[in-house]
């Protein structure tokens, strides 16, 4: 007898505790620009991910267009609407933390994604460190080791800072690659890329290779190249966005020859997974959660499946 009852108060407290388990109802993502195929694909990973929890949660998905009084808007917004989850990739890593505590105090948990931000519940990131390390042991396999690199380097945000470490860590194993140069920001642009590019490509007579801190860089440092007759250099960077894509593809552009992936929609997917635990009191095992990047090379582009892939998982 107290063995039968023992055994319903157990499955008792397994019905209780499951009714008690909170769904995702409504979630607020900002996002940098919904013109940006990054920040779209990001959106959609959302919103798979959100509606595989619940088919008729309400997303509230908005473009800050990098104006950080305007994402603080759009959190007192998603506060108003009572959301359950804030989805954020943050203007600012620090500047942002008052409006995250705001919303925190209502109720409401936030998981930065792509960048952290202070005071966030968690975030999910790709792993910069081996993105940079990977991207540059492609051009040092290449080299056999030996030659002439330079980094090309960026603004300094958190992303950067972890991609020329990871590169720098790959350099040190090869003491026969000469590193010329690693100080030259070229400010996340193409145009900004190309300009820093020519005069480092002016100042050094012989280059091997380049690593560029993001995609944009990378292929304004190969019109730089390609302006000064250089046509002998390896050209690697970080993200696997869609024009790097198309140049990896296609034959007249042989120096860009690598980058190291970002994947937005797997990214968001992780990130909702992450908040609807945090919803019912389950933290993730570390604060911040790092994907790995993939290498795509101009052998297994076509392979490729990139941020405007049409994701069915």
């Amino acid at each position: 007898m107290l063995k039968t009852i023992l055994l319903a108060s157990a499955a008792a407290l397994m019905v209780t505790g499951a009714a008690q388990a909170k769904e995702l109802k409504s979630i607020g993502v900002s996002l940098g620009s919904l013109g940006n195929p990054f920040f779209i694909a990001l959106s959609k990973g959302a919103e798979f991910e959100a509606k595989k929890t619940n088919p008729n949660v309400k997303l509230l998905t908005f473009g800050y267009d990098y104006d950080l009084g305007k994402q603080v808007n759009q959190i007192d917004n998603f506060i108003a609407a009572g959301v359950d989850l804030i989805l954020l990739n943050p203007g600012d890593v620090k500047a942002l933390r008052p409006a995250i505590e705001k919303a925190q105090k209502a109720g409401i948990k936030v998981v930065a994604v792509d960048t952290n931000a202070e005071g966030a519940d968690a975030a999910v990131t790709t792993d910069n460190v081996q993105a940079g390390q990977i991207a540059c042991q492609y051009f040092i396999d290449k080299l056999g080791k030996k030659g002439n690199v330079i980094i090309e380097n960026g603004p300094q945000v958190s992303s950067v800072v972890d991609r020329v470490t990871g590169c720098k860590k790959a350099l040190a194993d090869a003491p026969d690659v000469k590193l010329l140069s690693s100080d030259q920001d070229g400010k996340g642009q193409r145009d900004a890329g190309l300009t820093v590019m020519k005069s480092l490509l002016t100042r050094f007579a012989k280059v091997d290779a380049i690593f560029a801190i993001n995609d944009p860089q990378a292929l304004g440092s190969n019109l730089a190249a390609k302006q000064l007759n250089r046509n002998d250099i390896i050209i690697t960077s970080v993200d696997g966005a869609p024009d790097i894509e198309a140049a990896l593809k296609d034959p007249n552009t042989p120096m860009v020859q690598a980058s190291a992936s970002q994947d937005p929609y797997a990214m968001a997917r992780k990130a909702v997974q992450i908040g609807v635990d945090l919803l019912n009191d389950k933290k993730p095992t570390e604060v911040v959660t790092l994907l790995p990047s993939k290498l795509v090379t101009r052998d297994n582009a076509t392979a490729y499946q990139g941020w405007q892939a049409n994701r069915t998982d």
